[in-house]
């Protein structure tokens, strides 16, 4: 799971985590937020995913991290938007209306280099880090957020049929990475082993697609 794996992904065009539409509980769990208008989203390792399109169409902000340089250009490109660049210590900033793009690695992002941010929606970077790094990029996205709630999006299926990325993560993960910070609430949870081709060919049997909903806990007065 180095830089170079993920790079290699978009260089290979081996995008199996990229979907080509906006991803439906994006759509359906949004609303419930209660945004107003004109929020800051931050979607990290975002890729180019339509999702961003789509928020933009809502009236938010959409501000991203991506690692692949690839993926951000080809991010832009799609949006047919010319962006502007300019450098940070972790990579090139890209920036059009009310998208900006951190390229580089998320770990080297300061607090408060994203600015304000009013939501995180999580659809595929939790799940596309193994066991051993997630704990360390909770606590970044924590700091990069501040108090923002959190739409998150999880896979659960037997790793003894077949490993990720993507990997499951399970429940009782979740609430050792998020508890004391966040109260979690499922939202949905769907079996998608129908759409997921490569783990239905290896012999996945289940593959359960989750949404979350974390709000911040109350701190103690």
């Amino acid at each position: 799971m180095e830089p170079d794996f993920w790079r290699s992904r978009w260089q290979n065009a081996q995008l199996g985590f990229h979907l080509p539409f906006v991803h439906p509980i994006l759509e359906r769990h949004l609303p419930g937020f209660d945004l107003p208008a004109g929020a800051r989203i931050f979607v990290p390792l975002c890729g180019k995913t339509r999702d961003i399109g789509w928020l933009l169409a809502q009236g938010h902000e959409v501000v991203g991290a991506e690692l692949s340089e690839l993926a951000v250009g080809q991010l832009f490109e799609e949006l047919d938007v010319e962006p502007t660049i300019d450098d940070w210590k972790g990579g090139r900033r890209w920036h059009h209306g009310g998208l900006t793009v951190f390229q580089g690695d998320i770990f080297a992002l300061p607090a408060g280099a994203l600015g304000r941010v009013d939501l995180v929606y999580d659809r595929a970077a939790l799940v596309a880090l193994p066991e051993p790094m997630r704990k360390t990029y909770v606590a970044k996205v924590l700091a990069l957020s501040g108090e923002a709630p959190q739409l998150l999006i999880t896979f659960e299926y037997d790793p003894r049929e077949m490993d990720g990325p993507p990997f499951p993560v399970l429940p009782d993960e979740l609430h050792r990475l998020y508890d004391g910070a966040y109260t979690l609430t499922e939202l949905s949870r769907k079996d998608v082993i129908a759409h997921q081709a490569r783990f239905r060919e290896a012999g996945v049997t289940r593959f359960m697609e989750v949404a979350w909903r974390l709000e911040r806990v109350e701190a103690a007065v």
